[in-house]
């Protein structure tokens, strides 16, 4: 059977040379003479495969010895409930930017523990944007400022981190992580699910400042402490050891691409692909404002709900899979991530003027 382009917003489409690899290594990985699968998480040959994951996400982005780097279970919502039980400690409160439904899920979440402090949301306007932020709105005695990189929903991102002064800076990183260059050290925290970018899901990744180490509430769970986890080398349990090899096998394509400054060129390149199209179609609409869209997730809708259930179907019969919107939005989403090579995007957009001609 042919693959398809799988659109989907996540789990997503994984680059094909780590599936083959995989593949090859399911049965035998190495000389160990078993599956990843199969492998004891203390034995050796998992804590080497553990260790290169580990330095080969520090090399690539360029994150500093006094970061720890944690790969966890649980998903991003599980981060929703940590992030406030291990940082909300000082103050007991909070700032957060809702730009979408996962912040206003972590917001809510965070709000079981202490003050929650929205300083600004786009809900009004069905979250097409990344709302302009006045900084007096901003609690100086917050313990965190929390903002969602990238709304893999509504197809935005922030193109300009927030000032938050000596606030810990908290972002969530699930479907950008790797498509574009960031400065870590801006960062107190930032987390990501592995299943837009990195691998299967299954593992979250957290990249935590060591000073934030060690202050969780007293009632916090110990599988909830990210100091037992930072401890333990992320083996204070049996962790998802094989999506942690997986991933490691992402890490190395990564590098093999040329690095992440290699993959934001050639993301940027695809976005514009999609969006020059959208913006010079008499049919079809993205519904993000220019300034905040996305490179990984691209929102468009067609003038009926007719027209739009007519080119869900005719694209999947096409091989062009996983394009339905987000239920909130309605239309179409193409999630393209940095597995989805150029020549889909390409594919898509020429789909996409084939159709408008067929229905003007």
């Amino acid at each position: 059977m042919e693959r398809v382009f799988n659109f989907s917003a996540g789990p997503s489409m994984l680059p094909l040379e780590v599936l083959e690899q995989a593949q090859k290594e399911f049965v035998c990985y190495g000389s160990s003479g078993m599956s990843v699968m199969e492998m004891s998480h203390r034995s050796k040959v998992f804590e080497d495969i553990l260790e290169k994951a580990q330095a080969d996400l520090r090399d690539l982005m360029h994150i500093p010895d006094n970061y720890k780097i944690l790969f966890l279970q649980g998903g991003g919502s599980t981060q929703f409930a940590m992030i406030p039980l291990n940082l909300m400690n000082k103050n007991n409160k909070a700032d957060y930017v809702v730009t979408g439904q996962w912040a206003k899920k972590a917001a809510e979440e965070a709000a079981r523990y202490g003050k929650v402090n929205i300083v600004d949301s786009s809900a009004d306007t069905t979250f097409d944007r990344i709302p302009e932020l006045d900084e007096s709105k901003f609690d100086k005695h917050a313990d965190y400022f929390y903002i969602t990189l990238n709304n893999t929903i509504y197809g935005t991102r922030w193109t300009k981190l927030p000032n938050v002064g000596d606030v810990p800076l908290v972002g969530d990183m699930s479907s950008s992580i790797l498509s574009e260059e960031i400065d870590i050290t801006k960062f107190g925290l930032l987390f990501a699910g592995a299943q837009k970018n990195l691998g299967p899901a299954g593992v979250t990744v957290v990249i935590i400042r060591e000073d934030l180490l060690g202050n969780a509430m007293d009632f916090t769970p110990t599988m909830l402490k990210y100091d037992i986890h930072a401890k333990n080398n992320s083996l204070y349990n049996t962790p998802p050891t094989y999506g942690i090899y997986f991933m490691g096998r992402v890490f190395e394509w990564v590098k093999a691409q040329g690095g992440v400054a290699a993959l934001q060129k050639r993301n940027e390149e695809k976005a514009a692909l999609l969006y020059d199209f959208l913006d010079s179609s008499a049919l079809f609409r993205g519904t993000v404002q220019k300034k905040d869209r996305s490179l990984m997730n691209v929102p468009f809708v067609l003038p009926t709900e007719e027209l739009n259930a007519k080119f869900i179907k005719e694209a999947g019969e096409k091989g062009f899979v996983n394009l339905k919107g987000h239920r909130t939005v309605g239309g179409m989403r193409a999630s393209i991530y940095n597995a989805m090579p150029k020549e889909g995007v390409e594919a898509l957009v020429a789909f996409m003027k084939q159709f408008e001609a067929e229905n003007k």
